[in-house]
């Protein structure tokens, strides 16, 4: 018999160990540290090589979406919610809008 079989029949007096952790602990909160990329799909309309060569400081370029469409927000090529642009002062920030 193998022993994972033989630890789930043992009638020891140990506790199993899902009674050890506590049921309220998260396990993300371990690992705040780990870094992840956090991206925002814009899709751009007639986007070429050229476009891409000539851009610089205070280029506009011109999307697809419309000023009130929500924005895919990806952590790690993980879709995890929409979100919405918005002016804080004189920087851009994104608002999250839905989570998915």
């Amino acid at each position: 018999m193998s022993n994972a079989v033989h630890n789930m029949t043992n009638n020891s007096a140990e506790p199993p160990v899902a009674d050890l952790i506590p049921a309220e602990e998260d396990p993300l909160d371990s690992v705040p540290w780990l870094p992840c990329a956090l991206t925002l799909d814009l899709p751009v309309v007639r986007f070429t090589v050229a476009d891409l060569l000539a851009l610089a400081k205070g280029s506009i370029v011109e999307t697809a979406c419309h000023h009130t469409s929500d924005v895919p927000l990806r952590v790690n090529n993980l879709l995890i919610g929409w979100t919405e642009f918005e002016v804080v002062g004189d920087r851009l920030a994104v608002r999250i809008t839905d989570l998915a």
